[in-house]
């Protein structure tokens, strides 16, 4: 079976390291090494965790009307986002439902793009289809991508180039690494500081030895990276966030920058905009929130929220017991009206109505460097 999966450049680099490898968007990926993933996110809680990312989808978007071509298929400001600048961004449809969430940095002469391993081969055609004929859509399957996240990832990082401490949370430069040309991001999925680095394929595997070779590095894997990011309440698009949600029914409002709003002086015009600007003014049914657990039971994703008498509330999209906060915690769409914080709802698991608190989100605060 794993003969038809793909492999990242990093493959045999994780084979050697004693990675349990898994399916996942089509490749074989490691979701944990020996350590395991609770020494994993801990690790990466107090020191700094690679994760090779190369299954994810990079493309540059190239030639003078890209920015404005990409505003119109999302409802972020692109025209005005300055070199170096990265910014969070998603892909709507018509109906107001998200069809992936990517990140976009304007570097000098072209758009620099990240979207989901699962949703590149549909990404790349919905950009070629709608903007292909104002832009050009590159896409570079041969670079890798690897993620260094930690309070301690900086200080790796500066050994091999000192330069990469001069970046701040969301913004990115041209590095050489270890011999390797990279575009680095002081950006990630985990909450803490960290970095995500683009390099050539072919010098991937030299990078991702240079890093573990520094002291305060260790591999981290899949099963680490969604508890992290669960943490931080970051979505997982196909779980917390698909077609069927909008970006405010997710929470995501604070991603649509006032001049994409209405009264805006670039409001609208993009797939799903009389949906999401009717949602902005007037709310929704549903909303994406956080819950702890009162009881150390885990709550796993598919599980059925109800109130105290047992009618159906919503339903949990992600859900773990949580390392740092030590406690369950999930995220789920739950009926506006009972989406207040502290507001107590029951988690139906195994016959049992185990109770949980709506509560802020990120679980445990978030380090960017800012």
């Amino acid at each position: 079976m794993s003969a038809d999966l793909l492999q990242t450049p990093l493959h045999a680099l994780h084979l050697e390291q004693g990675a349990r490898m898994v399916p996942f968007a089509g490749y074989d990926m490691p979701v944990q090494y020996p350590a395991g993933i609770l020494a994993e996110h801990r690790w990466c809680r107090e020191s700094a965790a690679l994760f090779d990312v190369s299954h994810m989808g990079q493309l540059q978007l190239r030639g003078a009307d890209a920015a404005a071509a990409l505003e119109s298929l999302v409802p972020q400001d692109i025209i005005d986002l300055p070199v170096g600048k990265q910014r969070y961004a998603f892909f709507t449809q018509a109906a107001g439902g998200l069809l992936d969430d990517l990140m976009v940095t304007r570097r000098a002469d072209h758009l620099f793009l990240i979207v989901n391993a699962g949703c590149k081969a549909a990404d790349i055609q919905h950009l070629i289809t709608h903007i292909g004929h104002r832009c050009s859509v590159a896409p570079l399957p041969d670079r890798a991508l690897l993620a260094l996240q930690g309070p301690q990832a900086v200080v790796a990082m500066s050994r091999l180039d000192a330069g990469v401490a001069a970046l701040t949370f969301m913004t990115g430069g041209d590095f050489e690494l270890a011999g390797a040309p990279c575009f680095v991001t002081r950006s990630g999925y985990t909450g803490e500081d960290g970095f995500e680095i683009s390099v050539p394929a072919d010098q991937a595997v030299t990078l991702a030895r240079a890093l573990l070779n520094q002291p305060e590095v260790k591999p981290a894997g899949l099963g680490a990276r969604d508890t992290l990011r669960l943490e931080a309440g970051l979505c997982l698009y196909g779980h917390d966030i698909d077609q069927r949600t909008s970006p405010i029914e997710a929470g995501l409002a604070w991603a649509i920058q006032k001049v994409r709003r209405p009264g805006g002086a670039r409001a609208g015009h993009y797939p799903g905009a009389s949906v999401i600007e009717g949602q902005l003014s007037l709310g929704t049914a549903i909303r994406r929130v956080g819950l702890i657990g009162l009881e150390r039971v885990p709550v796993r994703e598919g599980t059925a929220i109800v109130d105290s008498h047992g009618r159906p509330l919503g339903r949990v999209t992600s859900g773990t017991l949580a390392p740092t906060v030590n406690a369950p915690v999930a995220m789920a769409y739950l009926a506006a009206n009972h989406a207040g914080l502290q507001h107590e709802v029951y988690a139906e698991v195994r016959g049992k109505r185990l109770p949980m608190r709506v509560s802020a989100m990120p679980f445990t605060p978030n380090r960017y460097h800012r």
